[in-house]
């Protein structure tokens, strides 16, 4: 009977760690998948910065014409290579989201450490201000916003950084009070630790992996925000190269055939955008302790 009972234990060996390694291969790729997108959207960046001057430049001797070797997006009415044009839109794009989803990550941190540490006036008021957010008509308020400031570069940054922190600031409110009922806050503050001390050694290292990935999380919905203001003419400005402008103007030539124009710029911007909540989807899985071990 030993020998059953000893491969029978072997059994039960093998099971209990072939889980393991599973863990660990998923953790694996799903950092390889963070890191691949990471670098994707970084080269997207760089290369869009290189390619501003030349995406301006006219050609009408090439104008009109379909996606060849040369032109894999084909030629505007102006001669202008809409592959280039497509990397130079992505950058501005990218750096607008960066740029109004930091800001707005900054004001839902900020709102929600408030709300979970400054009392239940704080709190109330906190409260009231995300659901009167939540409750306006978003894209009809984004394009308000802009238009007040004067539209343009900030406009469109301020107008979505304004917009997109309150379901963060739910997020950050809620960790940090959960951290406040925790045994090790109570007993920091046992110790004599400052409410200042107790909130920087111990609330902010639980609430930063959260925040991490909702900043992440926002850079998509600001892209297409700003794609969508700067479509309906509240965005930047017609000269400047940007996926929202690209589109708008290519409704105009929808008819008489070019349809590359507006199809290739499209796509590429759906990619990004899917790039960017894979690795915020990526980051979570890795950061977030419910789902870090499966």
């Amino acid at each position: 009977m030993a020998r059953p009972m000893s491969e029978g234990g072997g059994a039960v060996a093998f099971s209990l760690h072939r889980p393991q390694r599973g863990r660990v291969g998923n953790r694996v790729r799903t950092l390889a998948v963070l890191v691949v997108a990471a670098f994707a959207l970084g080269a997207l960046a760089v290369l869009g910065l290189f390619a501003e001057s030349q995406a301006m430049q006219t050609d009408f001797l090439q104008k009109s014409l379909g996606p060849d070797a040369a032109h894999p997006f084909g030629t505007d009415w102006m001669g202008r290579d809409m592959f280039l044009r497509t990397l130079a839109g992505l950058a501005t794009s990218i750096f607008v989201g960066v740029v109004a989803a930091g800001a707005s990550a900054v004001i839902a941190l900020v709102l929600g450490s408030i709300a979970a540490l400054g009392g239940r006036r704080a709190d109330t008021a906190v409260t009231w201000l995300v659901d009167l957010m939540m409750g306006l008509p978003h894209i009809i308020l984004l394009i308000l916003i802009s238009f007040a400031i004067g539209k343009g570069f900030w406009g469109v940054t301020i107008g979505v950084a304004v917009t997109h922190w309150p379901s963060l600031a739910r997020v950050i409110r809620a960790e940090i009070l959960q951290c406040r009922q925790s045994d090790f806050v109570a007993l920091a503050a046992r110790l004599g630790q400052s409410r200042a001390r107790i909130a920087v050694k111990h609330m902010l290292p639980h609430v930063f992996p959260q925040f991490l990935v909702g900043l992440v999380l926002l850079f998509p919905h600001a892209i297409l925000h700003e794609a969508a203001l700067t479509f309906l003419g509240f965005g930047l400005p017609p000269e400047a190269p940007a996926i929202g402008i690209i589109l708008s103007e290519s409704m105009g030539y929808l008819s008489a055939g070019m349809w590359w124009l507006a199809l290739f710029p499209g796509l590429a911007l759906v990619a990004t955008v899917l790039l960017f909540d894979c690795a915020g989807s990526s980051l979570r899985r890795l950061i977030d302790p419910f789902t870090a071990q499966e």
